[in-house]
């Protein structure tokens, strides 16, 4: 059991499958506020406008059933969005700081003579200290 623990945590944490949630996410996210715009300016607008075209009653009326543009539920939906993403944010920057691989050990600069047991630089063909081949 504790095995197949470790393989689904493995599996979950996946940097494809986490850019994969996110991505789901954030595109809900901006469906919203897509779907905002046209419900709440487009499709007035555009009833405005046919209520123009067709004579459909004098300007005050039809200024009057069209109203304002809804602004505040598309601003809404603009914060949620910055806020998903926000949020977003700071979970894959957490899994990210989880999953931080160990950097790999600079490589050795230096090596020791077999003879003499001094340090010497990587390249050296002779020892500085004692003169031998290395």
């Amino acid at each position: 059991m504790k095995k197949f623990l470790t393989e689904f945590k493995e599996f979950a944490m996946k940097g494809n499958m986490i850019d994969m949630s996110v991505g789901i996410v954030i595109g809900a996210a901006f469906n919203s506020i897509i779907t905002n715009i046209v419900d709440c300016i487009i499709t007035p607008l555009i009833n405005y406008i046919i209520s123009l075209a067709t004579g459909g009653g004098d300007m005050g009326e039809i200024v009057g059933t069209v109203g304002i543009f809804d602004v505040g539920t598309l601003l809404g939906a603009v914060i949620n969005f910055i806020l998903t993403a926000f949020v977003l944010f700071t979970i894959v920057k957490a899994i990210n700081k989880m999953h931080k691989k160990e950097e790999a050990p600079a490589a050795p600069t230096t090596k020791i003579c077999p003879y003499c047991k001094s340090e010497i630089h990587i390249e050296a063909t002779k020892c500085a200290h004692c003169g031998s081949g290395v």
